[in-house]
């Protein structure tokens, strides 16, 4: 009985390539900052207040909160974010006006606060999410020898 259930998860495995394949590119394939914190000694708790003080300003202004993967084991980094690279000029606006309401730091001062936090850190601009077919349909074909 185990046969009919094995080909039809074969088939399924080797069927969802080909109709990704298909799948047209989005034009509207967001680029999104990846950014991987490590926290100076003791600081982690101190770091994620200030970056809620972000989200919240990011929610009053109409945005999502930047997602957060936290390490739990291995070693190298604290915590990961992701978020858009560039929020719109307008929400931007709002952003500022919520950080200000709430007298969280911001420009030059949000530069000073969070430093004292990070032992280390790196920013990535990706597109995604994707998958490899979705990005190789955005790719110029090679020309024909």
């Amino acid at each position: 009985m185990k046969t009919p259930l094995i080909l039809l998860a074969a088939a399924v495995l080797f069927a969802a390539p080909v109709a990704s394949a298909q799948t047209p590119p989005r034009p509207d394939l967001p680029e999104v900052a990846i950014e991987i914190y490590r926290i100076a000694p003791g600081q982690q708790q101190a770091f994620l207040k200030l970056i809620a003080q972000f989200d919240e300003a990011n929610r009053q202004a109409g945005l999502p909160p930047r997602q957060l993967y936290v390490h739990e084991d291995g070693a190298d980094w604290d915590f990961i974010f992701i978020q858009p690279e560039h929020n719109p000029p307008e929400k931007s606006k709002l952003v500022g006006a919520a950080l200000r309401k709430m007298n969280a730091p911001s420009d030059a001062d949000f530069f000073f606060a969070i430093r004292r936090f990070i032992a280390s850190h790196s920013d990535t601009v990706a597109l995604g999410p994707t998958s490899a077919a979705e990005y190789l349909a955005r790719a110029t074909p090679a020309p024909e020898k």
